[in-house]
């Protein structure tokens, strides 16, 4: 679909963009665009992180000894 677009056509549409939107808008809208990627990948890498603490010392429960099981004791009345 996008095969036959070449430098030119790039060129054109890159003028008509700057154009309608102005540099300020477009230069908001990259930094806009870049700190959410920053954000993005920061919390992924905090999630690898966290997944990496959990993943290894986390236990299942131990339900050997449940209050159920244990004799009940009697009050002396």
């Amino acid at each position: 679909m996008f095969a036959n677009i070449g430098p030119w056509q790039l060129l054109i549409i890159l003028v008509i963009v700057l154009a309608i939107f102005g540099t300020k808008r477009l230069r908001s809208l990259g930094s806009d665009l870049g700190s959410a990627v920053k954000g993005f990948r920061s919390a992924m890498n905090e999630a690898e992180e966290t997944k990496e603490q959990i993943g290894d010392s986390s236990q299942d429960a131990d339900f050997d000894n449940t209050p159920a099981e244990e004799p009940r004791k009697e009050k002396d009345a």
